[in-house]
């Protein structure tokens, strides 16, 4: 009940989904969360749940300027930042074909851009605190496509290989962070809860990515959560540049969805 003892983290999209299941899991493994959202509130009734041990900080994750307000933040109060879990991220449906330029642009703004703005600053204060964790939530999205949620693909591909290259160049340099992705399939979230009636509000066929959902092929957030703690944790030292799939081997075997 200790692995995370007198680390701080932040947690971005955490009000709810697997972003609430990573903080509460931190928060009971000793860490000092900072969930960040743009759900106040929910970010406000998840931290007041978690306890003393956990605040939140409403964030818009594709503001330069506010991460870098954010991080600075967290230095006055607690004095260093150990984990960085970019988690937020949307999805909106559309194929190559359909998918609209403002759900395409919005899509890679939340999960590219605020990949790049988080990590860019925390990796500026981790490196001179001690080193640290980078974890970066893709998709199996990312590794095997998902014709019906373009854009999310895309985004979610562009976080795996700047997590490649996050890794490299901290190990080059020396710094002491280290930076892995992780890769889900269907997690029971709000998010993929609402993406079948967004499929349709498309009127894009629904396939085999959709219907997994309603199978019993789904993972819990927890199951997510279990393997974020681990790469939070100094027992996944020797862990760097990995793309961890999460997903039950339903990326082997049949189609996807997103996480």
């Amino acid at each position: 009940m200790a692995r995370l003892q007198n680390k701080v983290a932040i947690i971005t999209g955490g009000s709810k989904g697997l972003g609430e299941a990573n903080a509460r899991l931190f928060a009971k493994e000793g860490a000092t969360v900072i969930i960040t959202d743009i759900d106040e509130k929910n970010g406000h009734k998840v931290a007041k749940d978690i306890g003393p041990s956990a605040e939140f900080h409403k964030q818009d994750v594709r503001d330069e300027e506010g991460w870098k307000s954010l991080i600075a933040q967290v230095l006055k109060d607690h004095g260093k930042l150990d984990i960085l879990v970019n988690n937020a991220g949307v999805v909106e449906a559309g194929t190559i074909e359909n998918q609209k330029t403002e759900d395409y642009r919005f899509v890679m703004a939340v999960s590219a851009d605020g990949t790049f703005f988080g990590s860019k600053y925390a990796i500026e204060t981790m490196k001179e605190t001690g080193g640290g964790s980078i974890i970066n939530m893709a998709s199996i999205a990312s590794i095997q496509g998902a014709p019906n949620v373009l854009a999310y693909s895309a985004a979610k591909g562009a976080v795996e290989a700047m997590t490649r290259t996050i890794a490299a160049h901290c190990a080059v340099n020396k710094y002491g962070i280290r930076c892995n992705s992780i890769h889900p399939s269907a997690i029971m979230t709000p998010m993929v809860q609402g993406i079948r009636e967004k499929i349709s509000k498309a009127k894009i066929p629904i396939t085999n990515e959709t219907n997994i959902i309603e199978s019993n092929k789904i993972g819990d957030p927890i199951d997510i959560a279990n393997t974020v703690l681990f790469l939070a944790s100094d027992e996944s030292r020797f862990i760097n540049g990995a793309q961890i799939r999460v997903d039950n081997a339903i990326s082997v075997v049949s189609g996807i969805v997103p996480e």
